[in-house]
């Protein structure tokens, strides 16, 4: 027959709320990150690229 045990741990735990919050501020400076290369680059295929994204997924860009 088993036993039941409790198993504590010492190490802080983040919350869900504060976990989330950084998933957020990581994925808007990626998105910042990405939109500044595209919109700033003198790469005229990786502009033509988003900009023809845009209009395939009925997303307005003029």
């Amino acid at each position: 027959m088993s036993t039941p045990y409790i198993v504590s741990s010492s190490a802080p735990v983040a919350t869900a709320s504060a976990t989330r919050l950084l998933q957020s501020a990581i994925a808007a400076c990626l998105g910042l990150m990405i939109v500044g290369f595209v919109g700033f680059s003198h790469i005229e295929i990786v502009h033509n690229a988003a900009h023809d994204s845009r209009h395939a997924n009925a997303f307005p860009c003029h």
